[in-house]
This record gives C-alpha cells, sequence and structure tokens, in this order.
C-alpha cells in the first residue's frame, strides 16, 4: 500500500472521529450506558452510515489513537486489522503509515 494513501486514508478516518468526540461531548448528563448514535469513521466517500455504541465503548475504542469504529464490510485490510467484532460494528487498527499518522493527529492528552 503506497505510504501517502495511507496517510490520506488515516486523515479521511481522522475527521470522522472528530465529529464523533464532538457528538460525545454534546451528551448531557454523561452516562457511560447511553447508547449514542455515531458515525462510522470509515474511508469510503459519502458514508454518513450510523452505528451504536455506549459512551463507554467508544471511549474504549478512543483509548488508542490508532482505532476507529466502523460498520462491519468497512474496513480496508491492506491499511487496518479488525481487533473487535460484534453486531455489525468493528474496531480498526490502523497499521504502518496510517497508524502513524493516526497517532499524529490524536488531538487527545
Amino acid at each position: 500500500m503506497d505510504r501517502e494513501l495511507a496517510r490520506r486514508v488515516a486523515a479521511n478516518e481522522d475527521i470522522f472521529r472528530r465529529v464523533n468526540e464532538g457528538i460525545e461531548r454534546g451528551r448531557w448528563p454523561n452516562e457511560p450506558d447511553a447508547e449514542i448514535s455515531f458515525r462510522c469513521e470509515c474511508a469510503r466517500l459519502g458514508c454518513n452510515r450510523l452505528l451504536t455504541l455506549t459512551l463507554a465503548e467508544y471511549e474504549q475504542v478512543r483509548a488508542n489513537p490508532r482505532r476507529f469504529v466502523l460498520l462491519d464490510g468497512h474496513e480496508l485490510p491492506e491499511m487496518e486489522r479488525v481487533v473487535d467484532r460484534r453486531g455489525g460494528i468493528v474496531v480498526v487498527e490502523k497499521i504502518g503509515a496510517g497508524g502513524e499518522e493516526a497517532e499524529t493527529l490524536d488531538r487527545r492528552d
């Protein structure tokens, strides 16, 4: 996989992750068991699909800057590996240049 393409894909997925963090911040009260609709964080152009997670589940994924939450089938095996699969949702971890870019773009402390 082309290194530049991997970086662009990671940057695109980071945009959706920032949208989801805005959704997460807008939840009040901050109940970890509350189910919320999040955007699929895949790299597919035009994907506006939603998936449902609890705040606690999203935080568990988000704790690792290389991990993203996607709908099953939206993963790119040449750029990411599936680390969890449940109920039509997959958690992927970016590898190689994409993983490095995801870490660089991570805005959490």
